[in-house]
């Protein structure tokens, strides 16, 4: 194939948003826009887990376990229902979901608690400290910085959130 061919088919390609059929191309853009989605879940989970735990006068670890837990539930839950939407069946969607977000929810999850953990007194404060909520966003803006490359490197292979494209109407 001449170099001229070759440049058409790529930007075929790139116009389409595909990379060797597997689904959208790898480009940073897509990866931030996967990485957002799952922070958005994640952000959610880690928040209401945090007040949840807090409120039940929970110790450090019951309060980060149900975080924890609680952040890949509304992963999967955004993404279980945008691919629900598009009319696949439960079992499929789930299946996705789980695809789509696990290992960007567990690397996101793993940097998250671990900067939480090393700094200093943020395991201690409470909800109605500033400490509180300067490291979680810190925490979650590092998470996101991480994870973006992953999901750069899971959407070229035609894994992670690359799974979900086939199902956005």
């Amino acid at each position: 194939m001449d170099h001229t061919a070759h440049t058409g088919h790529e930007q075929h390609e790139q116009a389409h948003g595909q990379h060797q059929g597997h689904g959208p191309a790898a480009t940073w853009s897509t990866a931030v826009q996967a990485t957002l989605h799952c922070l958005t879940g994640c952000a959610v989970g880690e928040v209401l887990g945090m007040v949840l735990g807090t409120a039940f006068g929970w110790g450090n670890l019951p309060t980060t376990l149900l975080a924890v837990v609680l952040a890949f539930f509304f992963g999967y839950s955004f993404t279980l229902r945008g691919v629900l939407r598009a009319g696949v069946d439960f079992r499929t969607a789930f299946r996705v979901a789980l695809a789509a977000d696990t290992l960007s929810i567990a690397v996101m999850e793993l940097i998250d608690n671990g900067v939480i953990l090393v700094w200093p007194s943020a395991m201690d404060a409470t909800l109605a400290e500033p400490l509180f909520w300067i490291s979680l966003a810190a925490s979650l803006v590092l998470a996101f910085v991480v994870t973006t490359p992953v999901n750069k490197w899971t959407i070229g292979r035609g894994k992670g959130h690359a799974v979900v494209h086939r199902y956005h109407t």
